[in-house]
């Protein structure tokens, strides 16, 4: 790990805890930002563009922020209390004495583990920006100082956006979010960032205009505030009986005043400074970050994530606490939502592929997916400890949108749907996706999806499956015929395709007309890799 080369783009499934503790090395990460669930007991929507018009059947229940005391907190509580940092096993007694075995304390308790776990990997130049609001700050800004220590708390930061989150009667609206600034120790990388001066600040500090160039400029201050300085305490300019303490020696004045830099106000005043605007890096930024508005329905940024952060806001931070080429540690996913105990959904992890292709095509470095079933055998391995996450994966595999939520609800015999056109009419065609992960298969279930391709209005319908099917089961897709686009002539489609897992997983696709990109999930814009001009860029982890 000492070698930057060993390291690959790497997006990991599973629970974060064991990912800081399996995969992550001590004193490895130069920034990491987290933006985790916050405990608001809200379900947030992973909402889906689709481009047909239709109502979705059901938003998918992609990421949970409920935070519920259970065996597992009650297990971190344990750990932290009997092995973690003694300030912070002091703290979790206190807080939990406050608040009692409830839902915040649950939130603070899983919190803390993986926060101890991040302060390990942290360089001693590394830093860390917690994302949350007012729901829990309060009691997070505790646990960070019990981590970090006091002393390497930088900044409480106000993310103002630009509208407030509700209207409410009896309190005024809520409008920012917090960021709490910590660093790994005295060493970290810090550099002031910068943002172009207001208007009305250009207008009344930089009044002046130089008839020979056009440049703007005001008149700085010369004089030195401390005023026992006997030597810089001189007479300027010489003869002019003005004596005061200035900031600068006597030669760098003169030097100065030749160069046309220091202007001598008419009738006797002080000399002062010219100094211009476009010399100028901007206005020091401070912590009130008003100038990022947050993402709206319309901006290209936006994929749908209820919780999706500005890409404005995440430059600057790794603008001011990393350099390029160091490394970016997001152990959430930067989606802003997660499940409980902070385990990143297939779904999740399909969203964020998709975001990076769209976003760098072609140039995309080579990255590895940990935890994502890459063969049969963890395939099964996935289907055993959950069906319902192998069904949300297995729907992945060709881009289908699921049908239900993490709830589920009746069994309509559709598990996911895919959007596509064939033509220029805007109006998209549908396919139906049955996913199956039990050895018990049969003929009926074809015919069965048959129905349900009738009662859908589907063109083509799809049986996904984890075990090999039968030949009756394959001869009775066979028998469903082709789909032939009025538009295409020449060209068809099987009606009924069934995939196995395997297939699917050594590169077999879901045949059907490709006349526009596909309407179920919402493109990311397209973007060089690499930094832009003055910006740094970090490895996502």
């Amino acid at each position: 790990m000492n070698d930057l080369a060993d390291w690959k783009n790497q997006l990991y499934f599973g629970d974060n805890l064991d990912i800081l503790r399996t995969y992550i090395p001590t004193a490895s990460v130069d920034l990491i930002y987290l933006d985790p669930p916050f405990n608001s007991q809200a379900t947030y929507n992973v909402l889906f563009r689709e481009k047909s018009g239709e109502a979705s059947a059901a938003q998918i229940t992609a990421f949970e922020d409920t935070w519920q005391w259970g065996r597992e907190s009650e297990e971190a509580y344990h750990e932290v209390v009997t092995a973690g940092p003694r300030k912070l096993a002091d703290l979790l007694q206190a807080l939990r004495a406050f608040l009692g075995q409830n839902d915040m304390m649950a939130y603070l308790t899983m919190m803390a583990i993986r926060l101890v776990e991040m302060h390990r990997v942290l360089k001693p130049t590394g830093s860390i920006y917690l994302h949350c609001d007012p729901t829990a700050s309060h009691f997070v800004k505790l646990v960070l100082d019990s981590i970090f220590g006091l002393k390497n708390f930088r900044n409480e930061i106000i993310w103002r956006r630009s509208q407030p989150k509700a209207h409410a009667a009896k309190r005024f609206s809520r409008s920012h979010d917090v960021i709490f600034f910590y660093t790994k120790s005295e060493r970290a990388i810090f550099l002031p960032q910068y943002r172009e001066h207001d208007q009305d600040y250009i207008n009344r500090f930089y009044r002046f205009i130089e008839p020979e160039t056009g440049r703007r400029y005001f008149l700085a201050d010369l004089t030195n505030p401390n005023k026992d300085r006997p030597n810089l305490t001189y007479e300027f300019p010489p003869g002019s009986g003005v004596v005061r303490v200035w900031r600068w020696t006597r030669e760098r004045m003169m030097k100065a005043w030749q160069e046309g830099r220091v202007v001598i106000p008419e009738k006797g005043g002080v000399a002062r400074y010219k100094r211009y605007l476009d010399e100028m890096p901007g206005t020091l930024t401070t912590d009130i970050w008003d100038d990022i508005e947050h993402l709206h329905g319309h901006q290209k940024e936006t994929l749908g994530y209820p919780t999706q952060k500005p890409e404005a806001l995440l430059e600057r931070i790794i603008r001011a606490s990393s350099h390029e080429g160091d490394i970016v540690l997001d152990p959430f996913c930067g989606c802003g939502t997660a499940v409980v105990v902070a385990e990143i959904t297939h779904l999740a992890i399909t969203l964020i592929k998709k975001r990076l292709h769209d976003t760098f095509g072609a140039e995309l470095s080579p990255y590895e997916i940990i935890g994502v079933p890459q063969d049969y055998t963890s395939a099964c391995a996935l289907a055993e400890v959950n069906r319902h996450q192998f069904e949300w994966w297995a729907l992945s595999l060709v881009e289908a949108q699921p049908a239900r939520d993490k709830r589920r609800g009746p069994d309509t015999g559709v598990d996911g749907y895919i959007y596509f056109f064939d033509d220029n009419t805007g109006k998209a065609k549908k396919i139906v996706v049955q996913v199956k992960s039990g050895r018990h298969l049969a003929v009926s279930q074809i015919r069965d999806l048959m129905g349900v391709m009738e009662r859908e209005k589907a063109v083509i319908g799809a049986f996904l499956c984890l075990h090999e099917p039968t030949r009756p089961m394959w001869a009775e897709a066979a028998a469903a015929g082709f789909y032939e686009p009025e538009s295409l002539p020449g060209q068809k489609y099987p009606r009924l395709q069934i995939l196995t897992i395997s297939d699917l997983l050594s590169g077999k696709e879901l045949l059907y007309p490709r006349y526009a990109p596909e309407a179920t999930f919402k493109r990311a814009p397209r973007r060089k890799k690499g930094p832009a001009p003055e910006e740094t860029q970090g490895q996502l982890l």
